[in-house]
């Protein structure tokens, strides 16, 4: 409901009905995984490929492992990233959009950290395939590290300081 202003106070001030932010909600999410699925559909892809190279017979029990978990977690995120949509089309025209967007977002928030276990998974396979245990651990883990603080805790800074 508006107050005196014909702002709508509880969203950020903005002038729309509920419908409207709905809507708005919806396609800022499909922005976002249209990015973040092309991304992990690349990286699925590039890992789905690499079984059938000569050398992946030359992985150790634990290269195998991270591997194997890290192709799951591929998949499991792709899943979470198109799973959106496909609840889209599953509750179409059925005026439960808010709740389309509201489940969309906590899979998209999910599928998020998967990445980034995917993404410290592939770096920390490479770089022992390429250079050595420890130094896949090392680089793993910064990237861990890193997305960590890209993508929780640098927008909860910029939360508190708004």
């Amino acid at each position: 409901m508006s107050d005196d202003t014909g702002r709508f106070p509880d969203h950020g001030g903005r002038p729309e009905t509920p419908e409207q932010r709905s809507d708005r909600n919806w396609n800022e999410l499909l922005q976002e995984l249209r990015v973040l699925q092309t991304g992990v559909q690349i990286l699925t892809g590039f890992l789905l490929i690499l079984p059938f190279q000569g050398k992946f017979s030359d992985l150790d029990a634990v290269q195998r492992g991270v591997y194997l978990v890290d192709i799951l977690v591929c998949l499991v995120t792709s899943g979470l990233f198109i799973a959106p949509v496909a609840i889209h089309r599953g509750l179409f025209r059925r005026q439960l959009k808010l709740e389309v967007v509201s489940l969309g977002d906590r899979m998209t928030r999910v599928g998020l950290a998967l990445l980034a276990v995917a993404l410290s998974a592939t770096a920390l396979l490479v770089f022992d395939v390429v250079v050595g245990r420890v130094a896949g651990l090392v680089v793993g883990g910064a990237v861990a590290t890193m997305l960590l603080g890209l993508w929780a805790v640098l927008p909860v800074m910029v939360r508190r300081r708004a």
